[in-house]
């Protein structure tokens, strides 16, 4: 919050330097500011200090110890979450009834404190409003004060009747003259022209070289600062308010819309046109020309003049309404953003609880060095993405409600993926998973024979039974464990040797405790084997898919199909990012693999990079050549 209020400050610091305000404004002014702040900070908050909480549960073991108590990850965080639910409506509360006050009340003191220094009040470029008759804009603003002024415009009202532009002063410099003794700042305009409006007459238009124009600042400098301004804006209002603005736009809106197409209707002429024109059935389907249905050249011509008056009419008045259309619709469309963000603003406390407390359980970090950056990368894109579709939704380019939403839309799936792999105790992204069952399509996998519902014995009767029978006890656990290595390499002849060991009184516990059941390495190795054969073909599909969609997107994007040719391109660039993944997993299965044949993995490193990334077509066929089953018999 503190950082967010010194942005502030330095955002407003031209309204509030030299003006001589007292400490109890500018403290005022930043306290004003807070409420509008909250939106921006509680989200952050939330997420960065489940992060770091949970974390440093994480980071101490204190989740082994609930767990060995069997006190789940959702036990744990059922009281915060309860906590976060209440926070949640409160929240709400606050977005609908705070902000909106403390908006309004902003508003006016700063409009009060605009009052107190004409010369710093005005900005160049624009009206700026001086006491409540008169309005003044400067093109340009010099001196170390902003007093000499260019171009200067004023627009004077009469007090009595409220009409404005009784008096319209202009002229090409002036400079402001003040004294601190005195109650009235001097205005002086060098050459310009008075305009001057006389009862029932025209602007009589008088030239001066000088003129003093004197603003008297007695009331400006007595300004009242609890004194509240009455406007209408989206940001200071609940929802029942929003509610109603919302309805009220709605209905100017459609009340706009159909005065023009009533005004468009009646200057077409359609409804005076053709009386006393009765075409025939052959005349109005027999031809493609309109025109025929007329009979003399006079009457065409004039159809044509209507036509084209009519257009142009037309081209005139929609360029006209376009852009008070443009704001009405910007209008409402604030509102309904305003409206739904008081909702969404409560439910994203929600979501990012949800988001962060997980995480920190996952990355197994407390404290203020990594939650900090991963809390704010987070929050950035949660922050970004609410920024430009409410932008892109001002403008009606987005729906404004799916706009405000979006951002938790975002989140949403995000918090449920954290909290499922926290509760399931795995790592934030396993690709090996997510990959599995593509894996499973183009290369299915080796089993472990350890994990080998084979039970096959072979028959007593038979030739390698009675020869299994006379081998001793380490034979017998030297087949069991290398059975790989013979000639006899079936699961069969393990059965058989593991079912004579049992009735020599030698259990499948006793043979697994001595690590004679199975052999790890060659386990380990058959893993790695079928898994890098396997990536390595999903790797080649992927590679061939990606390059292929990836040239049709090109084609149909240069066609002129701009949609269908940029989707396609999409496509091929996320098939190419499977075929990345794919390529490392199959490099990782396969230096494992060859780590336990004790192989030299330098060159093969080297053509990796080399080659198999660009041209992994080639690198397939050397990957083929060099991974073969027979390696398997070796391993120990």
């Amino acid at each position: 919050m503190f950082i967010f209020i010194l942005q502030g400050f330095w955002l407003h610091i031209k309204e509030l330097a030299g003006k001589g305000l007292g400490i109890n404004i500018v403290f005022r002014f930043l306290v004003l500011i807070m409420p509008r702040l909250v939106i921006l900070v509680l989200p952050l908050t939330i997420l960065l200090t489940s992060i770091m909480v949970f974390g440093k549960f994480a980071e101490n073991y204190e989740f082994a110890a609930m767990k060995s108590t069997g006190i789940s990850l959702q036990r744990a965080m059922a009281s915060l979450s309860v906590f976060i639910l209440g926070l949640s409506f409160v929240t709400f509360f606050f977005a609908n009834d705070v902000i909106p006050a403390a908006e309004a009340e902003f508003y006016s003191l700063r409009r009060n404190i605009a009052r107190v220094n004409p010369s710093a009040a005005i900005t160049e470029g624009q009206f700026t409003q001086l006491g409540d008759d008169t309005n003044i804009k400067v093109v340009e603003k010099s001196g170390e004060k902003g007093e000499f002024l260019k171009t200067v415009t004023i627009h004077k009202k009469d007090k009595s009747t409220d009409r404005t532009n009784k008096q319209i002063i202009v002229s090409k410099t002036g400079e402001f003259i003040s004294d601190k003794s005195s109650d009235i700042i001097k205005l002086v305009l060098y050459d310009g022209f008075m305009y001057v409006e006389k009862e029932n007459q025209a602007f009589i238009k008088t030239p001066f070289k000088t003129y003093d124009f004197n603003i008297d600042l007695k009331e400006l400098n007595d300004v009242d600062f609890d004194k509240k301004t009455e406007v209408q804006n989206h940001s200071m209002l609940g929802i029942n308010g929003l509610k109603s603005q919302i309805d009220t736009i709605k209905s100017k809106r459609i009340t706009q819309y159909n005065g023009l197409s009533k005004n468009m209707l009646d200057r077409s002429k359609i409804n005076v046109f053709g009386k006393g024109i009765k075409p025939s059935k052959k005349q109005v389907f027999g031809s493609a020309n309109v025109l025929d249905v007329l009979d003399t050249p006079k009457q065409k011509l004039q159809a044509l003049n209507i036509a084209v008056n009519s257009t142009k009419t037309a081209i005139q008045i929609f360029n006209s309404k376009e852009k008070s259309i443009t704001n009405q619709s910007r209008n409402l469309n604030k509102h309904v953003i305003a409206y739904h963000e008081k909702f969404a603003f409560a439910i994203m406390c929600i979501v990012l609880f949800f988001v962060g407390a997980p995480l920190g359980a996952l990355i197994k970090k407390g404290g203020i060095g990594l939650p900090i950056i991963i809390a704010v990368l987070l929050f950035l894109i949660y922050h970004f993405i609410g920024l430009f579709s409410k932008n892109g939704a001002k403008d009606g380019s987005m729906d404004p409600v799916f706009a405000t939403w979006l951002s938790t839309f975002v989140m949403l799936p995000l918090g449920i993926y954290f909290t499922s792999r926290a509760t399931k105790d795995r790592s934030i992204v396993d690709f090996h998973e997510m990959l599995l069952p593509l894996l499973k399509l183009v290369s299915p996998v080796i089993p472990s024979y350890i994990n080998s519902k084979d039970t096959t014995v072979l028959p007593v009767e038979s030739e390698t039974y009675q020869i299994f029978k006379k081998y001793s006890d380490e034979k017998l656990i030297a087949i069991v464990k290398n059975f790989h290595r013979y000639d006899t390499s079936k699961i069969s002849h393990r059965n058989t040797a593991l079912e004579i060991l049992k009735k020599r009184g030698h259990t499948k516990r006793e043979l697994n405790q001595a690590g004679n059941l199975a052999n790890e390495n060659y386990i380990n190795a058959l893993q790695f084997f079928s898994m890098s054969k396997g990536y390595s073909v999903l790797a080649l599909v992927f590679y061939v898919f990606s390059f292929g969609i990836i040239s049709i997107g090109i084609i149909l994007k240069d066609k002129g199909f701009n949609v269908l040719g940029i989707s396609t391109i999409i496509i091929g660039v996320l098939s190419f990012l499977i075929y990345i993944i794919s390529v490392f997993k199959m490099q990782s299965f396969k230096q494992n693999y060859l780590k336990l044949l004790n192989k030299n993995e330098t060159i093969d490193v080297v053509l990796f990079y080399a080659i198999g990334l660009p041209f992994y077509i080639i690198y397939a066929i050397f990957f083929n050549k060099k991974m073969n089953t027979d390696d398997l018999t070796k391993i120990e």
